[in-house]
């Protein structure tokens, strides 16, 4: 395949033809998310508790391994844009490797501090119980998750994004079929309740990681992963941990945040922690589909900025921002007219779906402008500036956002949580443009 058509291409049709694959595999995802909280609040309201405190683990591997693909991303990309194809090589080869490390890595510790983790947030016997038998079994397959991710990311950074939707798309598919047979034991399947939907996820990401397999060993792919690639003196190492290991925070701090905000709110009720993670099972539908346009321009960024072509890097980052300010508007709209109807999939009690219709509300007025921060983080991780995208990640997530929550609920209850978000949205989106436009100086 020609990678040069990354620099060829009409910016809108390539910024399209690139992110539209990326965009249908997340909103898959963002499906299975809300189809597996709803099988799992199906058990009882307990076990989606759980796996509302589960989810920050979770998250946080998935923030080291696609925080470290990202790094892959960028570095395969910009080699390929500088005709470097011995460098490209070595940034796969190496990524793969030390990204499996994580992987191992992240099994062993986060199986061992979970029951340990949990008690900060709950004292209950039976959540406490649901949780950790519902991690225990996902976070062994933390390694293909590890090697999923490397794969996706190195096939976007080729072009390759269809490779990339239908390997994600049938990951889902497994999962969301999986979920009620292994869950509830439909036909010859065991009932296996919330170990489960544990079960089902990790079978989807097998799936996912068996398709890059099958499509990268019949060839055609510009890379490769080779052990004589792994030339660990060099500076290519170094280089994907410069960008990966910011991209890694940025996708991490999203669960510090949410463990912050449980916290905080459990201190009101543990209602209010279930509805957090009622809202952040929902977003998923806004902001993976807005995560999908990122993912399509990372390597369009990366190639275009290592082949000197800064206009049409310029074009490509506002043509971006323009694409995910549409998808914040569908989701506020959807947000402000049929926020009960949304809660009502996770919960049948009424004094629950109140308090989600009130927090869905007021959280959706910073949707809109959060289409800045998340556009031009990406578009800094894709020109390999990944501490100015950190800074970002930090001001959204931690900086701005948790003493506001904190500041706020004391004088309007878990209320003041829920207004802390687009509060936060707004000044993280104006600092947001002066970082990227000091980041990207001579561009």
């Amino acid at each position: 395949m020609n990678e040069t058509f990354m620099k060829e291409k009409p910016i809108f049709g390539l910024v399209l033809s690139m992110s539209l694959p990326m965009v249908l595999s997340m909103l898959v995802s963002s499906l299975y998310n809300i189809v597996d909280s709803y099988f799992v609040a199906k058990i009882n309201e307990d076990a989606m508790t759980a796996l509302s405190l589960v989810y920050p683990v979770q998250n946080f591997i998935n923030a080291v391994t696609i925080g470290f693909g990202i790094g892959i991303n960028a570095m395969i990309a910009f080699y390929l844009g500088a005709q470097d194809q011995e460098k490209a090589d070595q940034a796969a080869s190496l990524g793969a490797f030390w990204n499996g490390v994580h992987g191992v890595l992240l099994t062993a510790v986060c199986i061992a501090v979970m029951p340990s983790f949990l008690r900060l947030f709950s004292s209950d016997k039976v959540i406490i119980d649901y949780a950790v038998r519902y991690s225990r079994i996902a976070f062994l397959f933390s390694v293909i998750i590890a090697f999923g991710m490397t794969f996706e990311k190195i096939f976007q950074a080729a072009g390759q994004m269809k490779v990339a939707m239908v390997s994600v798309l049938a990951g889902c598919i497994t999962n969301i079929v999986l979920d009620p047979v292994l869950i509830f034991g439909l036909g010859p399947a065991p009932e296996m309740g919330i170990e489960g939907a544990a079960l089902a996820t990790g079978i989807g990401q097998a799936v996912t990681l068996a398709i890059y397999l099958v499509v990268y060993l019949r060839g055609g792919l510009p890379v490769k992963i080779c052990f004589q690639s792994m030339t660990f003196r060099n500076e290519v190492s170094g280089k994907l941990y410069a960008v990966g290991i910011p991209a890694a925070l940025n996708l991490a701090l999203p669960s510090l945040l949410i463990s912050a905000l449980n916290g905080i709110l459990a201190a009101f009720s543990d209602a209010y922690v279930l509805v957090l993670g009622v809202y952040y099972k929902l977003q998923t539908f806004l902001y993976l589909t807005a995560n999908g346009i990122v993912q399509g321009i990372r390597p369009l960024m990366g190639y275009n900025y290592g082949a000197g072509e800064y206009q049409r890097v310029k074009k490509i980052f506002r043509t971006a921002l323009s694409m995910s300010a549409v998808i914040m508007v569908f989701g506020t709209v959807i947000c402000m007219l049929l926020p009960e109807r949304l809660f009502a999939l996770f919960t049948a009690n009424a004094e629950t779906i109140q308090m989600g219709e009130q927090a869905l509300r007021i959280i959706s007025l910073g949707f809109l402008v959060s289409s800045v921060s998340i556009t031009a983080g990406g578009a800094l991780e894709g020109l390999g500036k990944g501490f100015p995208s950190l800074l970002i990640s930090l001001l959204r997530y931690l900086i701005v956002m948790v003493p506001a929550a904190f500041l706020l609920s004391r004088f309007l209850g878990a209320e003041g949580v829920w207004h802390a978000f687009w509060i936060t949205e707004w000044l993280t989106a104006l600092a947001s443009l002066l970082i990227y436009s000091k980041g990207t100086g001579k561009i």
